[in-house]
Parts: C-alpha cells; sequence; structure tokens
C-alpha cells in the first residue's frame, strides 16, 4: 500500500505553477467546459468581497475568462455577508431558496449539495468563503488539472496551515503548520488505518477542492462539518484513487474555531467516516451514539452540554426530480 501512495504522489501531486493561465485557457478552449465557483458564506462579511473581487478580475476577465459562473451561497448570515459579496459581484442565492421543497438542515455539507443544484458548470470548484489574504491560485491550481488531464476527476488543494497565536508574548505572530488540528488528530489517523490509499493527502478536510459534476452528483453529501471527508471517501470508492490528485497553492490563512467547535467537528467527522464503515465490505460493529458532550465550568464545577452530531445525508443530486428536469431541459 505505501509504494501505491508513493505512486500516486509522484503522479497525482502539482503545484499551481506547473499549469500557468494560458494553458488553462487553451484547454478550456480545446475541451469547451464551463468552470462554477462556489463560496458558501455564513457571517463572512470581512473576507467574502476581497475573495469575490479576486476571482472576478483574475479569472473572470475579457483577457482570463477562465471561470464562467461565481456564486455566493448564505446559509443565514446577520452581519452584511450578503450584500458584500453581491457589491463585490457574485450572485448571491440564500440557501433555503435553493430546492425550496425539501426543508434546509444546518451545516456546511447542506449548503454544498444546494450549490450542486444552483450552479450549471461542468466543473464545480468549492472555496471557503473566511480566506484572508487570497490568491486566484486557490480556484485555477485546482481546476487546473481537471482541464488538462481527462482522467482525474476530483482535485483537492494542499497548503501550509499556519495557526494565529493570541495571549502572551507571541500574540500576533503564528505557528507555522499547526492550523490543522482536526486534521492532525482525527482525519489523519482515520484515513490512514481504514482508506490508506489517501494517506497521501495533505490537506483532506481542506474546504478549497474542484471537481467534475459528473462525479459529483452521483454522491451523497453529509450535510454538516464531515462533507470533506465523506466526498474524499466515496470518490475514492466510485472512480478510484488514480482519479484523485491535489495541488499546492500556497499557504492558506483563516479564522481559526474554539476548542470546543473543534470538538464538534471532530466528531461529526468521525461519524461520517463510522458511517462509511459500516457499509459494504468495510462494515463492522455498530453505530455509534450519535451525541457528543462537552463541559462548561460552572460556579459549582463542569457541567455538562451535549449537541447532536451530523448523522444526515442528502442523496446524490441526481437522484432529485427537479434537478434531473432541469438538466434534462
Amino acid at each position: 500500500m505505501l509504494e501505491e501512495v508513493e505512486r500516486w504522489l509522484a503522479r497525482r501531486s502539482w503545484s499551481a505553477a506547473d499549469r500557468p493561465l494560458d494553458r488553462l485557457l487553451a484547454a478550456k478552449r480545446a475541451g469547451g467546459g464551463t468552470v462554477s465557483v462556489v463560496l458558501p458564506a455564513l457571517n463572512e462579511e470581512a473576507t467574502v468581497g476581497a475573495i469575490v473581487r479576486v476571482i472576478r478580475s483574475e479569472l473572470m476577465s475579457e483577457a482570463v475568462p477562465l471561470v464562467d459562473e461565481l456564486i455566493v451561497v448564505d446559509s443565514g448570515s446577520t452581519d452584511r455577508t450578503s450584500q458584500v459579496a453581491a457589491a463585490a459581484g457574485a450572485r448571491v442565492i440564500h440557501r433555503d431558496a435553493i430546492l425550496p421543497r425539501i426543508p434546509a438542515l444546518p451545516g456546511k455539507g447542506e449548503v454544498l449539495w444546494r450549490a450542486l443544484f444552483a450552479t450549471e458548470g461542468d466543473i464545480v470548484c468549492f472555496v471557503d468563503a473566511d480566506l484572508k489574504d487570497f490568491s486566484a491560485d486557490f480556484v485555477s491550481g485546482i481546476v487546473g488539472p481537471l482541464l488538462t488531464e481527462p482522467d482525474v476527476d476530483f482535485v483537492k488543494a494542499m497548503y501550509e496551515r499556519p495557526l494565529a497565536l493570541s495571549g502572551g508574548p507571541d500574540s500576533g505572530s503564528t505557528a507555522p503548520g499547526q492550523g490543522g488540528r482536526v486534521t492532525e488528530l482525527v482525519a489523519r489517523p482515520l484515513l490512514n488505518l481504514h482508506w490508506p490509499q489517501l494517506a497521501g493527502f495533505v490537506q483532506p478536510l481542506g474546504g478549497e477542492y474542484a471537481a467534475r459534476r459528473s462525479l459529483l452528483e452521483r454522491l451523497p453529501f453529509p450535510v454538516g462539518y464531515g462533507v470533506e471527508l465523506g466526498l474524499l471517501v466515496d470518490a475514492l470508492h466510485t472512480v478510484g484513487l488514480d482519479a484523485l490528485a491535489q495541488v499546492d497553492v500556497g499557504v492558506r490563512k483563516h479564522r481559526h474555531q474554539d476548542s470546543q467547535a473543534l470538538g464538534r467537528m471532530a466528531a461529526a467527522i468521525y461519524r461520517t467516516a463510522q458511517l462509511r464503515l459500516n457499509r459494504g465490505p468495510l462494515a463492522r460493529g455498530h453505530l455509534m451514539r450519535s451525541r457528543l458532550t462537552q463541559f462548561d465550568r460552572g460556579e459549582d464545577g463542569f457541567v455538562p452540554r451535549t449537541s447532536p452530531v451530523d448523522t444526515e445525508e442528502r442523496p446524490p443530486m441526481r437522484d432529485i426530480p427537479e434537478y434531473a428536469t432541469r438538466r434534462a431541459a
């Protein structure tokens, strides 16, 4: 298995600089495919505008028409996310306005699943809306292999993730390589133990990835934090390791979650993995409790607080009647 991963790393790991924009534009013209970029957003007014402006100015101009469609899906922001994104040039859609027949569930995966219905591109690129110092490489880098390599179906971004430090003498500085805490503590061990073919992915939980619509519409979407791991594992089982790839896009700076939010994220990711381990040839044991208890310190000691773990999944989009009708039209 180690040799297989090493071969994959040599064949399917690239840098964004490996595919200059002129090469991508030529490949896009030759292939005739279209590219949609989706930014899922919840209270991201501080960053979403800059991301939209970079994509529009550097990848949607008359000179560089790499991206055909850019949408921001707002999942219920209470700040000015929608207004800022629209002013910067994005088409903004509220999550609940997409497939209104199906009541919306909270969670990032829910937004991505609905965005698949709301977009038209043959290639769909997801980018988190909280990125700082955003570079167009986050889009062109991961879209590139899908335009130039016909046998690649799914591409993840890989990057350095520094952790912003707060408090003490180092406040305001960053710790290189320490930003992916849930990745290192939960996702990477799970993948190495149960899906060792995926051990070569540097950022398996990263929110920046692109895929062919023909693949995404066949996959179930976990509605919450488990969506990235779920899509990666299911893509492996659907199209095989050699159809998956990753591209180095530099450094990813973003806001960081507190430890309890990370705990909820970890629980959802573990649950997503467990559901897949209980399907087909990997099935073993019983499903575990789908709730997570955490603790706050109160006047009389620690107080337990229990939260549900995301367990709902949406079916493949091609199974939705409205989607089939729309695609046929």
